[in-house]
């Protein structure tokens, strides 16, 4: 990796501004879901473990700069001391004189996490004297964030005007590599699987990845928007009819570079017929007119599947159905399970698509599982990330 990395640096005694990624859920005060958290502390434990002092710092919600405690970070100090073993204190704010001297205080090998940066505007603004404020905390500066990477925020881009060195976590470093390596050496045959609702959110990714894949499997609710561009009748399902253009346009740039592009040859569909609702697989050519397609169906999955065994490298962002509403998530946890199974590396982004593999048991057979989000797809389109530009290139 051409960026500097945590373990390219001395750590002993030095205040360490860590920026992570805690966007957690929380209900009730507790945090309902850790696995980001979780995924941050090999690089707390490597700045501990060397005697940093190190000050963490994350956003929380959309509190829109103001101070809101339905956003504080308190129930993410909890979980941290729970997972650390050790008391992370909280501090009342991310900047300021009582914040400075809780950080001046902190002995070695311990950790404070600040309050909500976004209940200050500075932040999402990126405010050059805000961001100052933020690195008077710091000797040395480290993004772990790599969900918040294609934000030009505050603590992922203009602190880093102010310190000598930003080095990246071992998060942030593992996302470059794995995500790198599918833009500039994928073992092949490589496979990109990508769901969701929106055509127009995934566009530039598709085009940058149509370059590069060997094989394109598309479903969720974006793939009826390519299949009525391919002339096919979809009953009632989503289309995005400003779209229809552009995917024939993708389909034929996919043909034109020889890239196998699959589209759902059968689907679970939600048909309401005489006042009555009723769930029933149909294939494409036979789409009742008033149904609305929920799932890619069972040949298709066994299809998809089968691609999958075959590759050497797999990329999967988004469900292949309504995933939220079971019975339609049986396709996406099938192609979860279909990963798992795969030999070769596999690399899953985006909420949904982690969820499933979790839901399916198998989230410790994918080769890696990105924290991305928005992230993960400009980072795949080729766009470079703000939080990536800003760290301190080797040598």
């Amino acid at each position: 990796m051409a960026k500097l990395s945590i373990r390219d640096v001395e750590l002993q005694g030095k205040r360490v501004f860590l920026r992570v990624d805690f966007n957690v859920p929380i209900e009730k005060g507790q945090v309902i879901e850790a696995w980001r958290i979780e995924a941050a502390l090999p690089t707390i434990r490597y700045a501990l473990d060397r005697g940093a002092r190190v000050v963490l710092a994350s956003h929380l919600g959309r509190p829109k700069g103001k101070r809101d405690p339905k956003y504080s970070l308190q129930p993410v100090a909890r979980k941290l001391a729970e997972l650390l073993g050790q008391d992370v204190p909280l501090a009342p704010d991310c900047i300021g004189a009582e914040v400075m001297a809780l950080v001046d205080r902190l002995a070695e090998g311990r950790a404070l996490l600040l309050e909500n940066l976004r209940f200050h505007p500075g932040e999402e603004q990126n405010d050059p004297e805000f961001a100052r404020q933020l690195a008077l905390l710091a000797d040395l500066y480290v993004n772990d964030a790599f969900g918040a990477a294609h934000r030009a925020h505050a603590s992922i881009e203009g602190i880093t005007r102010f310190v000598s060195i930003a080095a990246a976590g071992f998060l942030m470093e593992r996302e470059l590599e794995y995500l790198g390596r599918l833009l500039t050496e994928p073992e092949r045959p490589f496979v990109v699987i990508l769901g969701g609702a929106k055509v127009s959110d995934k566009i530039l990714v598709i085009e940058n990845l149509l370059a590069r894949a060997d094989a394109v499997l598309i479903g969720g609710a974006m793939a009826y928007t390519f299949l009525r561009a391919r002339g096919e009748e979809v009953g009632a399902s989503r289309v995005e009819s400003d779209q229809l253009e552009l995917a024939r346009k993708l389909m034929t740039e996919a043909e034109t570079r020889s890239v196998a592009f699959h589209l759902p040859v059968d689907h679970v569909v939600l048909e309401r017929t005489d006042g009555e609702t009723q769930v029933r697989v149909v294939r494409t050519e036979e789409f009742p007119e008033e149904a609305v397609g929920m799932d890619i169906g069972p040949e298709t999955t066994r299809l998809f599947a089968a691609e999958i065994a075959r590759a050497r490298t797999v990329f999967w962002n988004g469900p292949l159905g309504v995933f939220e509403q079971p019975p339609f998530d049986r396709g996406t946890v099938a192609i979860a399970r279909a990963l798992a199974e795969c030999s070769g590396v596999t690399v899953v982004g985006g909420g949904d698509s982690l969820a499933a593999v979790r839901q399916a048991g198998v989230a410790g057979r994918i080769t890696h599982l990105s924290t991305g989000g928005g992230a993960t797809l400009e980072f795949l389109a080729g766009i470079e990330l703000p939080g990536v530009r800003a760290l301190t290139e080797k040598g």
